[in-house]
This record gives structure tokens, sequence and C-alpha cells, in this order.
């Protein structure tokens, strides 16, 4: 769990050693510490990792699935970016991003998004309540499903389910939304489907956060069920299992499993075993899984072997990302060893030691050996404003050297942010309205908007707190607003833990939208490169905007045969005589 609180530093503890011993541990910790930055150790599977996993079937097997995966250090969102330069960058060009919504080309821009690109929830974050740190913050920021998306894509995928298209409406070349084929969607009208060259790693994927977040209580069922311990259903079992069998583990795959392990400290299993999921849901159900057929390690309870530590590995990267000053963050490290003989020793070393604290400086071997490890707590509380970094020094139990893991993190100065502007709604039909506001002119995490709802019966309201994946966007999309329905909106931006004041707030009344009397007619049609207008009379002002909420084209009076040049992409078409807001998308 991340926590973000005024806490007071821990008082720095040190460990008791003779002078020359103490000689000969600075001698062995500056050599580990020097070797590790002049090689940067490439993550591979820890030996043991997967040793609760061995001769276990069924339920028993995907219950050690979850208890295994689930215990890693849960990431600060505003941080992801940073993980993504080494989770999801081109083995061609490091600089570049390697998308899976898309082809086009975008470059990284440090710990910052790119321009055009969001954080992708792959399995959407509102099916279980995204945020909300009472069940969901460890699925929130787990970068297992979190992958860099080109904003349209994102958009056009929205909440929908993973399923096969019949009737297209959006079409990338890589990202396909539309109507599903018959069977699939688990009652959704849409489905998102990927290329052919990453359903199996989308189904991985899934197969990972069925098995880690089995414990949560889903909001959308589409392809998940609260009833029963495969937490997927049925027709979603079908569709993965077969784009799992079709598009075999690849290197990218791989790749990426050995750099969320680097900072996260947990890998997903189903690209590690590629048939794993047969156990579970597939062929082999019923059967036995032996960990020892993949090569790696037996049960821990009969090892009998030299003393060994399973997490962290050598080459861990604890990155506490931004900091704003006075703040601290919390990152909780899982230590696990077998046949550990002696307690293990930690230390905090060298650099920026004073800035960064644990509660204890030793855990026993017990504890240490057994099951869920120790859930190591690392506080960082920055005095002074920069880049700090240290090292956390995991040794002895019996070990032949010992395990280095950098813990890196920069401070800066409390942020200030001025109050924005929302913007009234759009693109309102049937359930749907889109929440627009005006961009932040300073740099922040994302933004936060806040909704009563009136229930149209007693008049009772009730409060809902939404987030954006980004700061790139300037709109949220609710589905959620019932005939008679009384919403109201503001909006907030977020940055290092401190939130704007409120803004002015936005409401959409029963009707929707007063001072229109009526629809005029309009038809819009696609062209190459745009739109055309048809429509029998003059319909007045009117105004594009894209799927960010930002305005792109204001047109005076809008008029039979008027064309429209626009880029490819998508956009909403609001006029002064509309209640809807016209959704086109330009190829």
């Amino acid at each position: 769990m991340v926590i973000i609180s005024f806490l007071l530093p821990l008082p720095f503890r040190t460990i008791k050693i003779k002078p020359m011993i103490q000689k000969r541990l600075h001698l062995l910790l500056a050599a580990v510490v020097a070797a590790t930055a002049m090689t940067g150790v490439h993550a591979t599977i820890p030996a043991g990792y997967y040793s609760s996993l061995d001769g276990k079937s069924g339920q028993a097997l995907k219950d050690a699935i979850h208890s295994l995966v689930l215990q890693h250090t849960t990431l600060s969102y505003s941080s992801l970016w940073g993980y993504f330069t080494e989770t999801d960058c081109r083995p061609e060009d490091p600089n570049k991003v390697w998308d899976m919504y898309s082809d086009d080309v975008f470059y990284f821009r440090g710990t910052k998004a790119p321009y055009g690109m969001n954080r992708e929830h792959s399995l959407p974050k509102s099916w279980w309540g995204g945020y909300d740190t009472s069940q969901g913050y460890a699925a929130y920021t787990d970068i297992n499903h979190l992958y860099p998306s080109e904003e349209d894509a994102n958009l056009a995928k929205y909440n929908w389910p993973l399923g096969e298209v019949s009737l297209v409406e959006f079409d990338n070349g890589v990202t396909r939304v539309g109507s599903p084929m018959t069977g699939q969607g688990g009652g959704a009208n849409q489905v998102f489907e990927p290329d052919d060259r990453y359903k199996g790693d989308f189904a991985r994927t899934y197969f990972y956060m069925a098995c880690a977040y089995q414990h949560y209580t889903w909001k959308y069922t589409f392809m998940l069920t609260n009833s029963n311990w495969k937490t997927l259903n049925n027709w979603s079992i079908d569709l993965l299992c077969r784009w799992a069998r079709n598009d075999a583990v690849s290197d990218k795959e791989v790749n990426r499993n050995d750099a969320v392990q680097k900072y996260q400290n947990n890998r997903n299993p189903f690209i590690d075993f590629p048939d794993l999921f047969e156990y579970i849901w597939g062929s082999r159900q019923g059967q036995v899984f032996y960990v020892n057929e993949a090569g790696t390690s037996s049960d821990t309870t009969s090892y009998t072997g030299d003393p060994e530590l399973i997490a962290p590995t050598q080459g861990t990267v604890l990155d506490f990302g931004e900091v704003a000053l006075g703040k601290s963050l919390d990152y909780v490290l899982y230590i696990k060893g077998r046949g550990l003989n002696n307690p293990l020793s930690l230390v905090l070393y060298r650099d920026n030691a004073d800035m960064f604290s644990i509660p204890v400086t030793s855990v026993s071997r017990t504890v240490a050996n057994s099951e869920n490890g120790y859930a190591l707590t690392i506080t960082y509380t920055p005095t002074t404003l920069g880049n700090h970094s240290t090292h956390l020094v995991i040794f002895d139990g019996g070990l032949v050297g010992s395990v280095d893991v950098v813990l890196t993190a920069s401070c800066l100065p409390v942020p200030t942010l001025s109050e924005l502007t929302a913007l009234e709604a759009t693109q309102i039909s049937g359930n749907n309205y889109l929440a627009n506001w005006q961009a932040a002119s300073e740099d922040v995490d994302y933004y936060v908007i806040t909704r009563t709802i009136y229930d149209k019966t007693s008049g009772e309201a009730r409060t809902e707190v939404s987030y954006t994946d980004d700061a790139n966007t300037t709109s949220y999309l609710f589905n959620d607003r019932l005939p008679g329905e009384t919403h109201t909106y503001y909006v907030q931006s977020y940055r290092l833990g401190y939130m704007s004041a409120p803004s002015n707030v936005i409401t959409l009344d029963a009707s929707g939208i007063t001072g229109i009397e009526a629809d005029k007619p309009l038809q819009v049609l696609i062209r190459d490169g745009g739109i055309l207008i048809k429509c029998s009379e003059d319909l007045g002002p009117a105004t594009i905007y894209d799927m960010a909420g930002r305005a792109v084209r204001h047109i005076d009076n809008l008029h039979n045969d008027m064309i429209i040049d626009l880029p490819r992409g998508i956009y909403l078409l609001s006029t002064a005589t509309s209640r809807e807001a016209w959704k086109i998308a330009v190829r």
C-alpha cells in the first residue's frame, strides 16, 4: 500500500559491529553496490519463487498463485511513466514507446506522458472501483496490467470487455471497437479487440488479474463473476484460452516480465509458464501442476539446499518517484527466503541514507522462510529538495554474499495549483454525458471529478469521485445517468498529494440542457479527411471538440453542404440547436 502522510522521519538505525568486522562489511557492501552499478543485473525467475505452486491443482493452485503475486510492492500512480521507459520500450530504440493499442510512433518524455498517450488499465479500473483504496489501489497501479496507450484508442476502448468485433465502429489498424460476435460481450454493447499479435498478451494479463485480485467484488461483470472461484465467466474463458493458445509468449512479454519484477517485485506466472492457464481454465483442469516440469525448484518445506533469498532479487529498484517537501511516502518490500539458517540483517548504506528509514534491522529466519515472508515498510521522508538515493543491503541468513536493493526518489517544492474552470457537459445521449473542463495552467498528475447525483424520486443525493488516468485529458465520460436524474460536477487538479480548490459547479438537470425546444434536422457524413454537413436550414454557431474535451474548431454558422477538414481521430460536434453532441470518427 502506498501511503502519503505528514509523518516525522523514523530514526535511522545502525547495527553495532566490531571495528574489524565493520571494515570488512563496508568493503563487501561497497563491492556489491559497485558490481550492481556496473553490470545492471538482468532479472530472471528467482530460484524457488514458484515453489508454493508445486503439486497443486484446481482452486488450490489458483489460490496459491493469488497469494504469491498479490505480495508485491504497490507503486505510486504518478511514477508509472518512469517505469514504462523500461517495461514498454522498443528494443530497436529504447526512447520509443511500445504501444499495443496503435502503430503510431511516440517517444518517452522522462516521467511525463508522451503527448497523445495515456496510462491504460487493460482490465478497466471501473470494473472494481478504480482508485477506491478500500479495495483497489494495488490493482490501480499494478503495472502487470497497465500499458501505454494512444489516447484515441484508449477513449474508444472505454471500459468495454475484450472480444471479437462483428460490426466495427473504431479501427486504427491495431485496436478495433464495435459490436461483439454472437455469444460474446457479457451484455456489453461493444467489445475491444486487439491486434492478433497482442491477443495472447492481453489473455495472459487477464489470467494474472483474475488470480491476483480474485478477492475483489466486481462492479461490472462483463467477463468476471463474483460467485465462482475461477473469477472469469464461461464465454471469457473460451475466448482468452483460445487467444493464449494462438498467440504464444513473445520476447516482448518475457522482457517486460523481467522489468516488472525489477520494480514491483513480482511476476506474471502465465508468462513464465505458458501452459499454466490450462490447469485452471483449460484442457488440463484437475491435473496437478509441477513446477519442476519447467526446470525450477520444488516446495520450500522440503528444501534442503543452500540458503537462498527468493525476494527481493539482486538489482531490484524501488523508485519512490516525486514527493513534495514536507510529505512522506511508504513502500512495502516483501522479503522471502528458503533454507535460511540465520537472521537476515538489513542496513541502509551510502549516499542519502538519512532520507530513508526502515522499522527493523533484522528479520528472523523463521519469518523470512515462511510462505508469506516479511513485509518491510520503507519510508522516504525528504528534508531537502533534489534527487536522493541509497541502498538497502540484505545479508547473512547463511547467504553467500548479499543482495542490494536500490532506493531512489525526488523531492520537489510544494505545488501551487490554480482553480480550474468546469465546462458544460457534451455528448449527452441516453445514460451518457461527457464532463468537460479547462486544462490546468501548471503541471498536474491527474484530475479529480466530484459528482452529486440526485435521486429522481426521493431527491436524496449521493456523492461519487472519479479520477482521470492522466493530465493529458480534459474530459471524462460517464454512462450511468438514469432518465430524470439531476447530476452536478466540479473538478480539481491533483499534484504530489495536493489538490486545487474546487471549480465552479456544472448542473445537468432532469431535462438535460435548458433553452432548446427541439433538435433541428442535421446529418453528418464522413468523407476522406473530414466531414460533410447536411441540414435543411442554417444551424448557427457550432464547436468541434477532440476526445480530450479541447475545442479544435469554432464555426460561426453551420450550414448545408459545409465541408469541414479534420485530421484522423474521434470528435464531438456540438451545435446551438441540438440537445446531443454528434460523435464522429474521421478516418
